[in-house]
């Protein structure tokens, strides 16, 4: 077991490593930037470096400043969290050369599941469901629109390179695919620096459904059953809940079995999740795989009682998993909140916190590292806390989320808080029937 951990993140999932790390007697060190100095990470870690300025590259994309933290507090591991440096081929490299565990993917294998066009040949080699699509990279717009024509409408361009919903246009007809071929490169190559574009079928009324696997050093893998991931705004998700609403037994069994093959396929080491869209008619394919811990990861850990935590450090220190996989006891649902304005587009509102009240009872939790006084900074994702409730039935979970949300009080900043009550009385949501459009629907009242 490792006898010191750097975090090599910010926020409620570098809070979130260091409970599990202080329970399990390893100590931590806490990366902070200038905008962080007074985050609870760095407050409840054993050490804490600071390693630049607010921007994200001069701080936590710094990857010199974070091994040079990592040298000098003698950490013997770096646990990326997600987002940042979680996915980062070089980052895993680096790490292993300068004899530095990376809790997480190996390069090899980040390499080869980052990006979408190889990741999707890899899964069709697996012998996993893919979206019927281009065989790798589109050369040109001749060949986009004839393979198109084959495929027929409507189609979903995709930047090779993407993330975030960047470099994607789904196409109805002919007559919008110039336009969309045009802007799609445009934006991937601005976002990304790559305009590389595939094309897929697109599944009409789609669910993103994903698969929770753990990989060992030794080849072994195991699924933690399902997460429903569809309640999405421009691609970004909102909330999510295990187990979907939309599942049967039969399909998380084919789920299951699939993510596992694709894990051991890859001899997949770590915590990762093999995401899915399913059709109504219940066919399911392979989307992309995602190399680290998810946000979304404590209604997991509560249905199936499980940190995921642990299990990555585990994992990483060479211990070998015991291969079984795990079906839901309960029903779990998330809501993130923002310091957004739901009323204004979610526009960003950072800002210092005033007052805070955070909901508690049984089936309750939040992840979060904001406090009353806490200063929001502009520079960094807006999520600042995770509205976790779990219970017997969907029906209760839900019950439970209304009344947790009617105590949730942050004054100072606009949140989500009043979009999420709101969901929770939608009814097609109540009935969980949605799908990835759900949002495209939604009037905020």
């Amino acid at each position: 077991m490792f006898k010191k951990i750097l975090i090599a993140n910010r926020g409620e999932i570098a809070l979130r490593v260091i409970r599990t790390c202080r329970e399990i007697g390893v100590k931590t060190v806490a990366v902070y930037s200038t905008a962080d100095a007074e985050s609870l990470h760095v407050r409840f870690a054993d050490e804490a470096v600071c390693i630049g300025p607010p921007a994200s590259n001069e701080s936590y994309l710094k990857m010199s400043a974070i091994l040079a933290a990592a040298e000098i507090t003698n950490a013997d591991a770096i646990h990326p969290g997600y987002g940042f440096l979680a996915e980062n081929a070089k980052f895993s490299k680096l790490c292993n050369e300068h004899g530095i565990k990376f809790i997480g993917a190996t390069a090899e294998m980040i390499s080869k599941m980052g990006d979408k066009a190889s990741a999707r040949e890899t899964m069709k080699a697996a012998g996993v469901p893919t979206i019927p699509g281009s065989d790798g990279l589109i050369d040109s717009f001749e060949s986009c629109e004839k393979l198109a024509e084959e495929m027929g409408y409507p189609v979903m361009l995709k930047a090779t390179a993407g993330g975030g919903g960047k470099g994607m246009r789904a196409v109805w007809e002919p007559a919008n695919l110039k336009d969309a071929w045009d802007a799609a490169r445009q934006e991937s190559m601005a976002a990304f620096g790559n305009d590389g574009m595939y094309m897929e079928k697109l599944i009409e009324e789609p669910r993103h459904i994903e698969i929770q696997v753990i990989g060992d050093a030794h080849g072994k893998a195991c699924h933690l059953s399902e997460r429903d991931c569809s309640v999405q705004r421009r691609h970004q998700k909102l909330t999510e809940e295990a187990p979907s609403p939309f599942m049967t037994a039969s399909l998380r069994k084919k789920m299951g079995d699939a993510a596992v093959k694709a894990a051991e396929f890859i001899r997949y080491e770590g915590a990762g999740t093999v995401e899915f869209l399913v059709d109504k008619h219940k066919n399911f394919y392979f989307m992309e795989m995602n190399t680290r811990i998810q946000v979304e990861h404590p209604i997991t850990e509560q249905v199936i009682d499980y940190d995921l935590i642990y299990e990555q450090i585990k994992v990483a220190s060479g211990i070998p998993i015991t291969g079984k996989n795990y079906l839901p006891k309960l029903h779990s649902i998330e809501c993130r909140i923002n310091a957004e304005d739901p009323y204004n587009g979610f526009r960003p509102s950072p800002g210092k916190i005033t007052s805070l009240n955070i909901p508690g009872g049984h089936g309750v939790r939040v992840d979060s590292h904001v406090y009353a006084g806490y200063t929001i900074p502009p520079n960094y994702d807006s999520m600042i806390a995770k509205l976790i409730t779990t219970a017997q039935t969907r029906e209760e979970a839900i019950s439970k989320m209304k009344r947790a949300l009617d105590e949730f009080i942050i004054e100072g900043v606009k949140t989500t808080i009043p979009f999420h009550r709101q969901l929770m009385d939608h009814p097609d949501y109540v009935a969980g029937d949605y799908t990835t459009k759900f949002m495209e629907d939604f009037e905020i009242q």
